[in-house]
Order: C-alpha cells, then sequence, then structure tokens
C-alpha cells in the first residue's frame, strides 16, 4: 500500500503530443537528486502541444502518475508541469535603481526586485517565469550577489517568459481534474535546458532544439538565461505521418519502422534492405508492399529538409552567429533518430550533439534519453526553487529600460566570455 509522500519529494509531469510523463523524485542528504518513480502512458488527447481532448488527456495524466507513484510506494499531492504549445514568448527587462553610492543593502535588493516585478508586460500573454538572472553596478553586468557592495547605480536584468493563456489554462484543469495541485507551469525549455546543457554552455551562448511530436522549439542560451525562443509547428509525428501516407501503412507500423530502420543518412547498402509492410486491410488479408531502406530514408530526409531549413531561419533570426555561439543541442524525442546530430550538423553548419538528461541518481535506462530531457529538467527546476517575481509586493518608483529581446545577447556573451 502507497504511503504518504515525505517531506522533500518532487514530482514533475510532462504533458506532451505522443506521451504523458511522470517523474517523483527528492533531494538527498548531500544534494543529489534521487529518482524514485517514473510513469508513461500514450497521449491521445494532445494536438501540436495543446489539449484537444480533455477526458483522455486527464486519464493519460492520471495513468502515468498513478504508476511512478506504485514503483516509489508512496503518494503525491501536487506537480511540476512542463508547457511546450506554441505561443511562448522570452523576453528580457532592464531595472536599474540611483544608489548615491552608498552600500547596497538587503532592503535595497528587495526594493529592486519589486520594482522588476512592475516591470513586466506580458502583451496579454499568461506569465510562466519572471526571475532574476543577472545584476549590474554602474552597468557593468554578471553580477551574482550585489549585497554589501558600494554603487552609484543598481540594476537588474529580469527573465520573462509568457505563453498564449488558453492552452495554460486548459493544462492547469486537466491536472486539477485528475486531483492533483498544480506546484507551477514550467516553460519546457527552461527546464530541458537546465537538464541538458551545462552551466558554461548557457553563459557562453547555445541553442537549444527540442523535437517533439507535434512541435520543434528553438531556444538560445546566453549569459546563463534563455533570450531567444521560437516555436516552429511541426515535429517528429510529421515525420511518422509522412511515411505511413507514402507507404500506406498504419500510423503504429509507421512509428516502428521509423524507430528500427529509419536513420537520416543513407549508405549504399540501405538498395538491398528490404521492409515488408503490413496491408491496412481490417482482416490483413493479402500481400503488403516491400520497400528498401533506402526508400524509407528518402521520406524521412524530404521532411528532415523542410524542418532543419525552419530550424536554421529561427536561428539566424535570432542572430545565432560566431559571435553569440555555434553549439547546437538536439533534444526531445525527434532526436533519437538514427544519425540525426550529423545531418543537423552538416544542415546547418554548426556543431551539434544530442542532448540527454543529466544530473538525476537511480534514472531507469528507459528515461534516461532526449525523450525525457524535459521531465529531467523540472525535477532540477524544483529543486532549485527560484525566486519567482510574481510572488513579490507592489513597488513605486522604478526606471525601467525594455530592450528588445535580443538586443543584449552578444554584450551577455562578452561578459560571460570574460569571466572565464
Amino acid at each position: 500500500m502507497a504511503k504518504a509522500g515525505p517531506e522533500g519529494l518532487i514530482t514533475a509531469l510532462d504533458i506532451g503530443s505522443s506521451k504523458v510523463s511522470a517523474m517523483i523524485a527528492q533531494k538527498g542528504d548531500g544534494g543529489e537528486l534521487i529518482v524514485l518513480g517514473t510513469g508513461q502512458r500514450e497521449s491521445k488527447g494532445i494536438k501540436r502541444g495543446c489539449i484537444a481532448d480533455m477526458g483522455a488527456t486527464e486519464v493519460a495524466v492520471r495513468e502515468a502518475v498513478e504508476q511512478a507513484e506504485r514503483i516509489a510506494q508512496t503518494n503525491i499531492e501536487n506537480v511540476w508541469v512542463g508547457f511546450s504549445a506554441g505561443g511562448l514568448v522570452s523576453d528580457v527587462a532592464s531595472i536599474e535603481f540611483e544608489m548615491g553610492g552608498h552600500r547596497i543593502e538587503q532592503s535595497d535588493i528587495d526594493a529592486l526586485l519589486r520594482a522588476g516585478r512592475e516591470s513586466i508586460d506580458p502583451a496579454g500573454r499568461m506569465v510562466l517565469h519572471a526571475q532574476p538572472a543577472l545584476y549590474t553596478l554602474d552597468g557593468i553586468t554578471g553580477v551574482k550577489n550585489p549585497l554589501g557592495l558600494h554603487a552609484d547605480r543598481l540594476g537588474v536584468h529580469i527573465h520573462v517568459v509568457a505563453a498564449d493563456g488558453s492552452p495554460v489554462r486548459n493544462i492547469g484543469l486537466c491536472v486539477a481534474k485528475s486531483h492533483l495541485e498544480v506546484k507551477s507551469i514550467i516553460a519546457a525549455p527552461v527546464a530541458t535546458g537546465l537538464a541538458c546543457l551545462s552551466a558554461e554552455e548557457r553563459e557562453l551562448g547555445t541553442a537549444l532544439v527540442e523535437m517533439g511530436a507535434g512541435i520543434t522549439n528553438v531556444s538560445l542560451f546566453a549569459g546563463g538565461m534563455l533570450v531567444g525562443l521560437t516555436t516552429i509547428q511541426m515535429g517528429a509525428a510529421d515525420i511518422t505521418d509522412d511515411i505511413a501516407s507514402t507507404f500506406g501503412a498504419s500510423r503504429g507500423q509507421a512509428e516502428r519502422m521509423k524507430c528500427f530502420h529509419g536513420c537520416a543518412n543513407a549508405t549504399p547498402r540501405d538498395n538491398h534492405d528490404v521492409i515488408e509492410i503490413t496491408p491496412l486491410s481490417e482482416d490483413g488479408a493479402g500481400e503488403g508492399p516491400r520497400i528498401t531502406k533506402a526508400q524509407l530514408i528518402a521520406v524521412i530526409r524530404t521532411r528532415l529538409e523542410v524542418l532543419m531549413g525552419e530550424i536554421g531561419k529561427a536561428l539566424t533570426a535570432m542572430k545565432f552567429d560566431g559571435n553569440v555561439g555555434r553549439q547546437v543541442v538536439l533534444t526531445g524525442g525527434g532526436a533519437e533518430l538514427k544519425g540525426i546530430a550529423d545531418y543537423a550538423q552538416s544542415a546547418l553548419g554548426r556543431s551539434v550533439r544530442v542532448g540527454r538528461p543529466r544530473g538525476l541518481t537511480g534514472l531507469p535506462d528507459a528515461h534516461s534519453g532526449p525523450a525525457f530531457a524535459t521531465l529531467a529538467g523540472l525535477v532540477h527546476h524544483a529543486a532549485t526553487d527560484p525566486i519567482d517575481l510574481r510572488a513579490l509586493s507592489h513597488a513605486d518608483h522604478q526606471v525601467v529600460h525594455r530592450p528588445s529581446p535580443f538586443s543584449m545577447v552578444k554584450r551577455l556573451i562578452r561578459t560571460a566570455k570574460a569571466n572565464y
């Protein structure tokens, strides 16, 4: 019989277009994060990251959480939920106070953060994150803790992530109908960055490409925070659909063909390897078509060419060049396709690696791949318990500067490199 959860328990819930997954973890005595249980169910009610069938999604959430509870032998009451649907935007606001050369006290920092709360302008969207990233002293960026220092001007960069309100509310409603309390809804790129990128990669400039089933999120990290974000309405499930429609296979069989025989790169041998396709007729009578592995790979590469083109455009729009960084990290279920890193490196002209979750003890092999990076990242995010300016009271007087989302990227990169 499951027992009540102990103190310090963290439960993460990732509701994606192909699967709903849950993870229960606990912080150890040495600060390590220990996985106690995991659960997973097929997602049937999610389209492009948004809930399209509340009932089906609710069932999947309940079953995934119950499976994790059985393995962990504990009951949980609240969850940290990931959100990856379109409409996500990232912005940075800069706030400054005149200090007159005085020594900075905790009350000054508190007043600055309250002022930061008032600077948030989500433009009609729902704010998911509003966190202080780096402080500035007399215009110098990169100060992590200004307490006790003297300055004429004290400032802070506020990292804000917002999303369209309705999809976020639907996620919260679904979790509530599953008899769980939402601790917080976290933007998937923020969580995934914690799981897949080192602190130095987040400082010096790295692009994170999350290839989910229904959507692909392209985000840029610099100066230790998320500074750019673009959502592409295309994902790994589109490759599956292309295979199914081209060869007359069911979606289930097309997914298996992609996973077991698919690859992003072709070899001469692929022209001789034959794959048999089960006919779509209800009784399964008759002989299905036979294709070569080369034909399958050609279909996969056609879709990848389109997707990589969109990713390249997103990186260019975010000014991701040699001055900001060249490393690209692929994650998400789509990153499990064989040869995807080499293909992306050639298509994007940048160094590419596949990002897998790190920093968790006892993580099962089945949940250690890139498809579960967001789930692991939610645990990391919950464990850090970052300051959220939305919880602070109002402030009266502040000087607010609102740069464009990417105007400070190169300045943050220069600061980070100087610190190293």
